[in-house]
């Protein structure tokens, strides 16, 4: 039986990411994509047979996805494959409009969504964060993707960034090691501080007492990562839990520009599941964010249901993805 062509495969064939395909195959309104790479992906596609959706049909459900960014990180693929894949399932169809958290936008993509008789709205953000919904929102069932409403109005979904710390963590644990260090996200942020969270929590069931001289300034960017994790070494960690993959690659050049082997003399693990992760030296142990699935769980919520949808907070669980940057304490 032929392998049905995927993204990825037209990603490789038309030389771009995962999540240019994806933009340019569910026609995402207001990407920024040059004609010539939109050309080059419908191409690739065509020739490998890809299977694009139809139009919508009279009569055919429909549910909206307001997304505030696509653009600055991998994220945005998987909300809306995501959307895509749980509607087609069920025989509807998800129109995705990006609306750079402009009112203005916002308003008209949800006066659009309800003139062509929307079932439902999911409002997304690329980070987990609290959510100022439109005014407009209340019109139609809506859940907020990766986000909350500060008064509890509207149903929820986020992934279990605690929980996803705590794996993290725990598994630098059994692996033997105690002197664990940390290089949290910025402060301002709901999944830095939740992993965190995680971190604490798994050290105290384990009775590990909590060392502030383990845990480094925040950090964003490789370059400060890498200042981050050469500044930890004087404590002399034997693992790292890094806020995210992107992290881990700064703390990699540290430890490496040390003379020291990742997952032989310091253990570390990210967040994330970046694509790069994967290819590192040693390849990194992460955890999966579940942005394919809270998409999926969003628009089956709103597809199924019978009546008013309850203003509940639904926690999808992060996946530790084990590889060779963990190993035994040196």
């Amino acid at each position: 039986m032929t392998k049905k062509p995927t993204m990825n495969d037209i990603a490789m064939a038309a030389a771009v990411s995962q999540a240019t395909v994806s933009l340019v195959l569910n026609e995402v309104a207001n990407a920024r994509i040059a004609p010539e790479t939109r050309a080059r992906v419908l191409e690739a596609a065509t020739a490998l047979g890809y299977a694009r959706r139809a139009g919508r049909s009279e009569g055919q459900r429909l549910i909206g996805l307001m997304i505030d960014d696509v653009s600055y990180t991998p994220f945005a693929a998987p909300f809306l494959e995501g959307a895509r894949a749980e509607a087609q399932a069920a025989g509807a169809l998800v129109m995705v409009v990006v609306t750079e958290n402009d009112p203005g936008q916002e308003e008209a993509a949800l006066r659009q969504f309800a003139a062509m008789g929307a079932e439902g709205v999911i409002l997304a953000s690329l980070l987990t964060r609290e959510i100022t919904p439109p005014p407009g929102l209340s019109r139609l069932p809506a859940i907020l993707l990766n986000g909350h409403d500060a008064g509890g109005v509207f149903a929820s979904v986020v992934p279990g960034d605690v929980l996803g710390g705590f794996a993290a963590t725990e598994a630098l644990i059994k692996a033997g090691h105690r002197r664990i260090a940390h290089i949290p996200g910025e402060s301002w942020g709901e999944a830095s501080n939740d992993r965190f969270e995680g971190y604490r929590r798994a050290l105290a069931s384990h009775d590990i007492p909590y060392d502030p001289a383990l845990v480094s300034e925040p950090a964003w960017t490789m370059s400060i990562a890498r200042a981050r994790m050469a500044g930890l070494l004087a404590a002399r960690p034997t693992a790292v839990f890094c806020f995210s993959d992107r992290v881990a690659f700064g703390a990699y050049g540290a430890i490496e520009a040390a003379g020291l082997r990742v997952g032989r003399d310091i253990s570390v693990v990210g967040f994330d599941n970046d694509d790069l992760a994967q290819h590192m030296a040693p390849p990194l142990t992460t955890v999966i964010l579940p942005h394919e699935d809270m998409a999926r769980w969003a628009v089956a919520r709103l597809l199924e249901r019978t009546g008013p949808l309850p203003a509940t907070r639904m926690k999808i669980d992060c996946t530790l993805v084990e590889r060779a940057s963990v190993g035994a304490p040196p």
